[in-house]
């Protein structure tokens, strides 16, 4: 029986090939950076493959790693963009409020300071200067907020909701850029 979506988590996506040898750079999702192996085989998003971490190393802001059964570059290069999951089930339980899974925020109702909807989590993006949320309002174009404690103080898994305070003139209409 295969997984459902929301029953798996994220842990890294392959990039490049690094090297001859079947070596690849991984982004890591997550407070260390050579965590994404810890937690047993890595899987594809439909569960097909499996990666075990034969080693890592952190080089820069990517770690350059070689699974089992990749041995050369075309390999490595074959797996580019692949993102690599593992179950829910073995990660450990979340001991706090403040204390959260990405995976869980995703489809959850984004509330106004007035609880008012102005959409549903779609995902949480991190492009190298803070996390950001970004939110499918009813109709238009999805908003990004940062996601910080000041503009979403309210994370209620138990109820299903984000509370959202807009930075002031977030929804202000500049002029546009030439």
């Amino acid at each position: 029986m295969a997984n459902k979506p929301e029953d798996r988590i994220l842990m890294a996506q392959i990039g490049a090939a690094h090297g001859i040898r079947g070596e690849v750079r991984v982004k890591p999702f997550g407070d260390d950076p050579l965590s994404f192996g810890d937690y047993g085989k890595l899987e594809s998003e439909d569960g097909s493959r499996k990666f075990k971490v034969k080693r890592a190393r952190v080089q820069k802001n990517v770690v350059v790693t070689k699974f089992e059964g990749v041995n050369d570059r075309n390999e490595a290069e074959a797996l580019n963009g692949l993102k690599l999951y593992i179950p829910r089930e073995r990660l450990p339980e979340t001991e706090d409020e403040d204390e959260f899974y990405h995976s869980d925020l995703i489809g959850l109702k984004a509330l106004d300071e007035n609880k008012e909807q102005i959409g549903t989590v779609l995902a949480l993006l991190d492009f190298g200067a803070g996390d950001l949320i970004e939110i499918a309002p009813k109709s238009g174009k999805s908003l990004l907020f940062p996601f910080t404690k000041a503009v979403v103080p309210v994370i209620n898994l138990k109820e299903g909701f984000v509370e959202v305070h807009a930075p002031e003139g977030f929804y202000e209409e500049g002029e546009k850029e030439p």
